[in-house]
């Protein structure tokens, strides 16, 4: 399962993240989204996604969750 289609308000670990673009994956790891951490979805929006990791918020594009997987 991927980031889009996870429940709000549910803790997830992630499982793998996959994308093309090692100054995203950087940035990413920079936040503490990389495999293993556990991640909560605060809502979902029309284009976007916001996400709780560590004791930070933030809003992620559509795309980039569908590149998150979870474990289930």
């Amino acid at each position: 399962m991927n980031l889009k289609l996870a429940e709000e308000g549910k803790e997830y670990i992630i499982k793998s993240i996959e994308t093309d673009d090692e100054e995203l994956d950087a940035f990413l790891f920079s936040l503490g989204c990389y495999s293993g951490e556990p991640i909560t979805v605060v809502s979902h929006l029309k284009k976007s996604c916001t996400v709780s990791i560590k004791d930070g918020r933030y809003n992620i594009d559509n795309q980039l969750a569908e590149a998150i997987t979870l474990e289930d």
